[in-house]
């Protein structure tokens, strides 16, 4: 696809790099390989509380930054300064580098919960975990992987009009679920043959920023889709395969 935008395609091309890299380095981070540069588990460094309130300030630093870009109001203000083909790179840019400061000032928080040793079940427990990674990973393809990582749009010539993104679609895993993505995260934040106290702390903050996080992004796609993301959402549950919601009645008239 030709791009009349050279410098915001370089841009969008880097923060995909920036994206494709944060993720690398998660994938490593809670599987605790040798290979990346931190990971969630090791010693203790320096006192028991002060290792707690830096992971909470970096979990709530990131999921403020999460949350804020993504809302409507903040993308018009962020329209006034940037190309609105750059916000979607611009949000995955500012996702990839707090996610990557989280990793590397993460400090670990030692102590068991728990701990499976034996076979098949440490085997399977890893397998759970990549499944949940490529879950995420998919998830993202089949709603336009370039679209949701901002290259499509840095990519499209203005001269063929306004870029328009992908309508709604219910294919594949999101004929299972509302938001595969925010299922195979928790599938790779939970499956772990040893769970420390550490871990837990990060999957429960996670867990609970996408609880929170879904209900905005709910809100925002029934505003924007209407009846038709209404009754999707009356069919397929939004993030637990099998959970089904009741139907919503109409109140009768006064």
């Amino acid at each position: 696809m030709r791009s009349a935008r050279p410098p915001l395609q370089a841009y969008a091309v880097l923060a995909y790099a920036a994206f494709l890299l944060a993720s690398a380095w998660g994938v490593g981070f809670l599987a605790n390989l040798s290979v990346a540069p931190t990971t969630v588990d090791g010693p203790l460094r320096g006192p028991r509380w002060e290792s707690l309130l830096i992971d909470a300030a970096l979990l709530l630093l990131f999921a403020v930054q999460h949350s804020v870009m993504a809302r409507a109001g903040f993308k018009r203000r962020l329209a006034r300064v940037l190309p609105e083909a750059a916000e979607r790179s611009t949000f995955v840019l500012a996702s990839a580098l707090l996610l990557a400061l989280l990793f590397w000032q993460w400090r670990p928080l030692p102590g068991g919960i728990w701990t499976v040793s034996g076979q098949p079940w440490v085997a399977l427990l890893w397998v759970l975990y990549g499944t949940g990674w490529v879950l995420a990973f998919s998830a993202t393809a089949m709603v336009d992987h370039w679209d949701f990582l901002g290259l499509r749009q840095a990519s499209w010539d203005p001269a063929r009009g306004p870029y328009v993104g992908p309508g709604f679609s219910e294919r594949w895993l999101y004929a299972w679920v509302r938001h595969p993505l925010m299922l195979g995260l928790l599938i790779a934040f939970w499956a772990t043959p040893r769970m420390t106290v550490g871990h837990l702390f990060f999957a429960i903050a996670s867990t609970g920023y996408i609880a929170v996080g879904v209900r905005f992004e709910e809100r925002d796609l029934r505003r924007r889709l209407g009846p038709v993301y209404d009754e999707y959402a009356d069919r397929v549950p939004a993030v637990v395969p099998g959970a089904r919601r009741p139907r919503r009645t109409s109140s009768p008239a006064a």
